[in-house]
């Protein structure tokens, strides 16, 4: 009978919080849109990366909340060194309590890729169409921003006894990997979270993702003029075969089988070449830049070791020609560290109760920031707005878009997490 009692009494302490927390969620509604939308009309494509003038933005309307804001620019030479013009990384720190509880991060990114063509609407212009904003970066992940600083201010506004601490982390260089974004703040001794929440783009919990490799080729030859071809070697025709051999060889990779649920096996792209000198000139350069994503199951280095290896094998068929082969990214990939269940465990009840609906703890194909916050001890999902897959979203292509709604679930979800991370007992 007593420990009956007990149940009721916690019960009754906590449902007029999570109550205050939803309705709260509710009023905030044309607020957060407002905010979300002002974010997605001020253009921070990177490439060229120039997203300062972004951060300044989004520290205004964060301060405009009463939120203090602390703006951390990054050096010249390490933003260059990077391929970026500018980056200004913000941090909102907001104590509960004795503040010595657990520090929550919540990280979220604010640069984008470039739109592209094909959009039926302004990419800058965060129009919203039957409940639905359309904009470049309104899913990935400027709607994080919104998702991760309005249930903050839920929190705030909830009336629970709490102690610790919730951090945005507000950052500009996920689409260049991330190094002088959360991992510069990592490093730097700017924060020492003890759990990390990252922008997800949709419903399911992330806890494990793709590493990525990138590696520029450089293949020389001898030009020639096109009437004596003979004199000549071609690089064109020694990258051609090249290509054909590596076409032959990401076939094999479907052999490889991740064992972690949402991914599948490695892949291998080449994006980008660029060669020749004129139409009637042997090409004397060919340079080309791959993609290859490494499953969690992989030694990182062994992959890209394989890799190099077989480039110069491939390479050494041909007679006159030199091959090069430099690294451009090597991004680790994402596995669970230990304490991450907690968060998973809390967002999964969480979304029960606001969406009715199970969401399931899964990896992605993708690559992501967040691995910076794993690879420091730091247990970490990835969590945010968005549909049920990025593809719905159209994330990184035309028309990329969210539901409004999805976004206020979200919100509410993760402001009923921090709570549960939080809350001190009655």
């Amino acid at each position: 009978m007593k420990k009956s009692t007990a149940k009721k009494t916690a019960t009754s302490v906590i449902d007029p919080v999570r109550a205050t927390i939803s309705k709260f969620i509710a009023e905030s509604q044309p607020a957060r849109v407002y905010f979300l939308s002002e974010l997605v009309k001020q253009p921070s494509d990177n490439p060229p990366g120039d997203c300062a003038a972004h951060a300044e933005l989004a520290a205004g309307l964060l301060e405009h909340m009463d939120f203090k804001v602390e703006r951390h620019p990054v050096p010249e030479k390490f933003v260059k060194a990077a391929g970026m013009k500018s980056v200004v990384n913000l941090i909102v720190r907001q104590k509960f309590g004795k503040g010595d509880g657990p520090i929550v991060a919540l990280n979220a990114h604010g640069d984008v890729v470039a739109p592209g063509l094909g959009w039926s609407s302004d990419p800058y212009g965060a129009e919203i169409r039957k409940g639905v904003m359309y904009g470049r970066g309104v899913a990935v992940s400027k709607s994080d921003f919104a998702t991760y600083a309005f249930a903050l201010l839920a929190l705030e506004h909830s009336g629970a006894k709490l102690n610790g601490s919730v951090e945005l982390h507000l950052t500009y260089d996920e689409e260049t990997g991330g190094e002088i974004g959360p991992k510069w703040l990592l490093e730097k001794g700017l924060s020492k979270p003890d759990y990390a929440i990252c922008a997800g783009f949709a419903h399911g919990i992330t806890i494990a993702h793709n590493g990525c490799l990138h590696l520029e080729v450089v293949v020389e030859g001898k030009s020639a003029h096109a009437a004596r071809p003979d004199t000549g070697h071609d690089a064109l025709a020694a990258a051609t075969a090249i290509l054909s051999d590596l076409y032959a060889l990401r076939k094999g990779y479907a052999k490889k089988k991740s064992v972690v649920p949402g991914i599948a096996s490695p892949t291998l792209v080449v994006g980008l070449i660029e060669g020749g000198i004129n139409t009637n000139v042997v090409p004397d350069k060919v340079t080309f830049r791959l993609d290859r994503r490494i499953v969690p199951d992989e030694n990182p280095a062994k992959a890209e070791r394989e890799l190099i290896a077989q480039i110069r094998g491939f390479a050494k068929k041909h007679k006159g020609i030199r091959c090069t082969v430099t690294r451009v990214l090597l991004a680790k990939p994402f596995t669970a560290v230990k304490g991450h269940e907690k968060l998973v465990s809390s967002l999964q009840k969480n979304a029960r109760s606001v969406m009715g609906e199970g969401i399931k703890a899964h990896g992605v194909p993708i690559y992501t920031d967040a691995r910076h916050y794993s690879a420091a001890g730091v247990p970490t999902v990835l969590y945010g707005a968005g549909p049920r897959t990025l593809e719905e979203a159209n994330g990184h292509r035309a028309d990329e878009n969210l539901r409004l709604s999805d976004l206020d679930a979200a919100t509410e979800v993760v402001a009923l997490t921090l709570l549960d991370l939080l809350g001190v007992p009655s």
